[in-house]
């Protein structure tokens, strides 16, 4: 059984990711619309609006690749299982092995 390592880290910070990848995409989304100049044209307002499309489509690729990370996280952390220690076993104070015992 392998220690728990990188996995578990990941799968905490799962959240804050999934937040802050979600959020900075319509943040920049919001950000576009405030400081749009207040008389637009057609160009621009479709200019607008293919950035929206582009925000939400860089999302939804967000959602689906955080998605796999926590699969693939789930997965070894459910086939490391938990941590568990073995017996000690006191090994010999040998730097090399013992010399056989003579024949005979």
């Amino acid at each position: 059984m392998a220690p728990p390592g990188m996995e578990r880290k990941l799968w905490q910070r799962l959240p804050a990711i999934l937040f802050w990848g979600s959020a900075l995409p319509i943040l920049c989304s919001v950000f576009a619309r405030l400081t749009a100049p207040a008389v637009r044209d057609h160009a621009h307002d479709k200019a607008l609006l293919l950035f929206d499309y582009t925000m939400a489509g860089a999302v939804v690729l967000h959602w689906t690749l955080v998605a796999t990370v926590a699969i693939a996280c789930w997965i070894v952390i459910v086939m490391k299982g938990p941590v568990q220690m073995a017996d000690p076993y006191p090994l010999q104070d040998r730097d090399r092995p013992a010399s056989p015992p003579p024949a005979g």
